[in-house]
């Protein structure tokens, strides 16, 4: 009886730390992604700091955008993990060039923790744990 009590209480548990990491995670890259489609003056100044052009902006903003869309969606896992190792490669690459350009330690911390709860997310989502656990019930029919 324990045993079950304290399955039921870390699913919930589970589930509700993969939500909260998910909503802070999309919900904090949406109105980046809107301020970068609407190439607002600090965004620009940002990306010229940092040595890239205007344009990126407007790309940086459509993959924020549709990445929270598909972290937030509950079906597709496959787009799922695409969206997550976008935001895996703009948030590492932020803090990259932050670091290359010899900002202050917040500008490089803000992707790094926001990667934290993306990363966190990801490695919550429902879909992966149950491909999880078929992959290891596969692995023990294949080597019985």
């Amino acid at each position: 009886m324990a045993t079950r009590t304290t399955t039921l209480t870390t699913s919930r548990t589970k589930k509700v730390l993969y939500w909260a990491t998910t909503g802070v995670s999309a919900f904090t890259l949406i109105p980046i992604g809107i301020a970068n489609l609407l190439r607002a003056p600090s965004v620009i100044a940002g990306l010229n700091h940092l040595g890239y052009p205007a344009y990126f902006a407007t790309i940086l903003g459509v993959w924020k955008l549709l990445g929270s869309a598909a972290i937030l969606s509950p079906r597709y896992p496959r787009l799922k993990e695409w969206a997550y190792a976008g935001m895996f490669f703009t948030l590492t690459g932020a803090a990259l060039s932050h670091t290359v350009s010899g900002d202050p330690i917040g500008k490089i911390l803000f992707p790094v923790v926001l990667l934290g709860f993306v990363m966190t997310s990801w490695a919550l989502q429902p879909a992966r744990s149950a491909e999880i656990i078929s992959d290891a019930a596969l692995r023990q029919v294949v080597s019985a």
